[in-house]
Formats: structure tokens, sequence, C-alpha cells
């Protein structure tokens, strides 16, 4: 098999599925029973987070679990936004973002919150005079992602946080989804961030929103004690251990890791721009874990599926996406037939120069066929 989507979701690393069996099995009690079992499991979790925490360069009391990114986005700009609609009703965002950001702000448009998409240059920067002139005072949140999930498009999170801060009255959100374990990330002008698991070896089912202590949300769930006041349920040890157990091994070569991944991106691109119909979208600004092209003229479910017939599995859009077209794409190349036919193939520190060889030998046999 030739795996070429890991920003759909990574393999689970075998000593975090380790990590996790083996704390299902030993620490079997509720972490809110006051019993020997909960107090253990407790423990447990409490030691996993400020190891996470460590990690992230924030406070255990900063970190809030849910159960992926989606559930993250949703509690921040929710959360922000009903907690702090007394201050105004106004959010900014960009063309670049996962449907969990778009869901949640259509919601809140039905409820009388005004969404304004801030200006990006021709590579999918935000334009950082435009945004300056969208804030108000009437303005709560900015939410832009660290990395856009189709193209790979890395946004300059530290030049915006200062825009941002010159408002005291609102927040910056992030979500950093793609970017953890890939890039070095610096969450000291950001109050909120929204990361998974499933995206860094780890596994499905557990994620975490990052919030400065100071800052209150309201909940999304009511009812019931858990790790924090922001989350009702009760907590997954076996889970928050093994995403503790995920951090820490994808932040361990995070630098070797770049450099590697950075080689075969150049040789998926060596070998794909000889074909005349073939665009590539991603850009310098990109990470190069995602390569989005695009193939004129050819269905990207009809390319999709003709690789699968040689186990090769790359993907149409986000996994998330709904629809024909992708908009991350169109935003940024005002080009509907590239967006018509885009497609996303993202790499590894796992991937093998000779999966890319692979790749580009069977897409060469698909193209042709195709055409």
């Amino acid at each position: 098999m030739t795996y070429l989507d890991y920003s759909a979701t990574t393999p689970v690393d075998e000593e975090v599925l380790k990590s996790f069996v083996e704390v299902s099995r030993k620490y079997i009690g509720n972490p809110n029973s006051l019993h020997k079992l909960g107090v253990e499991a407790n423990n447990l979790i409490k030691a996993a987070t400020k190891q996470i925490a460590d990690l992230l360069q924030v406070k255990e009391q900063e970190i809030i679990y849910t159960s992926g990114s989606s559930e993250s986005n949703n509690m921040a700009i929710k959360g922000i936004a009903l907690k702090y609609q007394n201050r105004g009703k106004h959010i900014i965002t960009t063309e670049f973002e996962h449907s969990s950001i778009y869901g949640p702000l259509s919601y809140l448009q039905k409820l009388g919150f005004k969404v304004d998409f801030v200006k990006c240059d021709d590579k999918g920067i935000v334009d950082l005079k435009d945004l300056e002139k969208l804030l108000t005072d009437e303005t709560i949140l900015v939410s832009v992602c660290a990395v856009n999930s189709e193209i790979g498009i890395v946004q300059p999170l530290d030049k915006i946080a200062k825009i941002v801060k010159k408002h005291p009255k609102c927040f910056f959100h992030v979500d950093m989804t793609q970017c953890l374990g890939k890039i070095k990330i610096n969450l000291d002008d950001i109050d909120l961030a929204s990361f998974s698991a499933h995206k860094i070896y780890g596994l499905k089912g557990i994620g975490l929103l990052y919030k400065k202590e100071k800052i209150t949300l309201e909940p999304l769930i009511h009812g019931g004690k858990s790790t924090t006041i922001y989350r009702s349920g009760t907590p997954a040890t076996a889970l928050i251990v093994s995403f503790a157990k995920a951090m820490r091994l994808i932040l361990n070569n995070i630098d070797d890791n770049y450099q590697y991944v950075t080689k075969l991106n150049e040789q998926l691109k060596n070998g794909l721009t000889k074909y005349q119909d073939v665009f590539i979208n991603s850009n310098e600004y990109c990470i190069p874990h995602v390569l989005n092209i695009s193939v004129v003229g050819i269905k990207p479910e009809t390319m999709l599926h003709a690789l699968e017939k040689y186990d090769i599995y790359i993907s149409t859009q986000t996994a998330c996406s709904t629809g024909t077209i992708s908009k991350s794409v169109y935003a940024l190349t005002k080009d509907e037939n590239k967006a018509i036919a885009s497609m996303r193939i993202s790499l590894s520190h796992l991937t093998k120069e000779e999966e890319i060889n692979y790749f580009l030998d069977k897409f060469a046999l698909c193209y042709k066929e195709l055409k």
C-alpha cells in the first residue's frame, strides 16, 4: 500500500497504541471517582496533562480535552461569541479555513453575528492592511488557521497576532491541526488553539483546545464533572495518555523530519511538472507535507479511484469537505477549472522515496488512460 493521505489522518504509532492498551487495562476507574481506582486514573491524567503543557509551553489549566479539532474549533468560536457577545458581534476569518470553522460561524450568523473574510494575497497569505481595516471595537474574535489543510499555506501568525493585540476586546483563535509536529509553534500571542491527536500518529477521538487562563468560555456541553469546567463528560484516561505519548514522539525529530519531507516534496513536484494539464497549486509559502495539484480535464474522483486500483491513496479536497469545488483552491487561483480538478497528496516522514517513484509511475499510466 502507498498511503499519501496523511493530512486526512495518520496511522497510529505502535508506541502510542501500546500506551493506550496498557492504560485501558490497568486504569479502569472513572477519574471522577473518589475511590483508589479513580484517584489513580486522575493522577495519570494530571501527569499526561503536565507533559503536554510542558511540550506546548503553556499552563496545565489552559488545556481543555475534546474529541478532536472539530469540537475544539466549535468550542473556541461558539464559546467566545456567546460569552462575550455583550462586547460586540463581529468575527473575522479567511477563505482558507476548515469546514469546522465555517460551520459554527454560519450558526452564529443566524444569531445575529457578522462575519467578515479578510483579503489574502495571490499566495494565500492574509493581507495585514485589510485585517487592520476590518478590525473594529465590535470585533471579538479573529480565527485563522496556521496551516491550510488542502494547499498547505502557512500564515504569519506572529504578524497577525500583533495587529489583533491592538484591540484588547478581541481574541485570536488559531486552528493548529495541520501544523503540530510539522513546524515549530509558539502560543505566546495566541489566545486559543485547536489540536487533534489523529494528525500526529495518535488515536482518533481525542484532541484539545488551548485557552489562555484568564479567558472564559460558554461551554458546548453542560452538566457532569470533568478535567475542566468547560467540557463535561467522563475524562478518557487512555486517550489522554496516548495523546501525550504521540506529542512527545512527533516533536522529538521535527527538524530532521521536515528536511526529509521537503526532499520528497521536490521529488514529487519534479515528476508532476512535466504534464501539460497538471498544475501545482501549493507554493513556496506552503509546508512540504502537502502538495495540491489540479489535473484539468480529469475528475478528481476518477483519478483517485484509478490510483486506488494500484493500492495508492490520495485525497480530493479535505476529508471533511463537501461539494464538488475546492473553496481553498478557488480562493487562491480564482480559476474554477483548477478548483474543480484539485487533488491533495500529503506526505509524512514515514513516506519512502520508492513510494513516490511508485506513485509517479502509476500516475503516468492513469493520466495516459484517462486523458
